[in-house]
């Protein structure tokens, strides 16, 4: 009788020995499963990454140029304007945070990108015009110079650093031959920007950069 009792215990013991083994593994299997499943975090493009990004850091970094120079030289509608470009940056902000961007990243184009850029213009626009696609119908100026936008609303409208308001511009996009004539209302940081709605007209998809612009002077 006593020794039937003593294999009894040992049998108790091994199934309690064992049943634990099993919970401990499957608790391990549930915990590698949940971990597996966690989706990873987004990644973060910066201007080096996309083109969406970099044109709009572009953007970003014209229009902080801008404020720049007000605070640099003042006058009496310096503080009106910086306000102004200020919500602009704001909304550019929340565009880079919608397209997967660096917030806040903020791009002045080098000597060297404007260099290969003016080579890269004048020989599409060589080409544009000798094919008949793009009429030449002003004076071509600011070459080289690459055009995104200014992030402000309204109707079709440019701003500019180099013409004063009233100045007619057209600009042509020469990856697409899309084109848009606009008055310069403001200034900016840029040769040209075009508000949201000049940009739209002239835009590749999902782009906030033009690389290969055509801009000239017609009035």
């Amino acid at each position: 009788m006593s020794r039937r009792r003593t294999v009894s215990t040992k049998k108790k013991v091994a199934l309690l020995v064992t049943a634990a083994a099993v919970a401990g593994g499957g608790a391990f299997a549930l915990a590698a499963t949940s971990n597996a499943a966690q989706p990873e975090a987004p990644r973060i493009l910066s201007a080096a990454d996309s083109t969406v990004c970099q044109g709009l850091a572009t953007a970003l970094g014209n229009n902080q140029k801008f404020i720049d120079g007000q605070w640099a030289d003042p006058d009496a509608l310096s503080e009106a304007r910086i306000a102004n470009r200020q919500a602009v940056i704001e909304e550019i902000k929340r565009k880079q945070a919608a397209s997967g961007c660096t917030v806040g990243e903020s791009v002045q184009d080098s000597q060297a990108g404007q260099q290969n850029g003016q080579e890269a213009g004048q020989r599409s626009g060589n080409a544009g015009n000798a094919d008949g696609d793009v009429a030449a119908s002003g004076r071509q100026v600011c070459q080289g110079s690459t055009v995104t936008l200014s992030g402000e609303g309204g109707a079709p409208a440019a701003s500019s650093n180099q013409f004063p308001a009233g100045t007619t511009l057209k600009v042509t996009n020469l990856d697409n031959n899309k084109s848009t004539t606009v008055k310069v209302t403001s200034v900016s940081g840029s040769c040209v920007l075009l508000n949201d709605a000049a940009f739209e007209e002239v835009r590749e998809p999902g782009k906030f950069l033009i690389r290969r612009a055509l801009i000239e002077k017609v009035g």
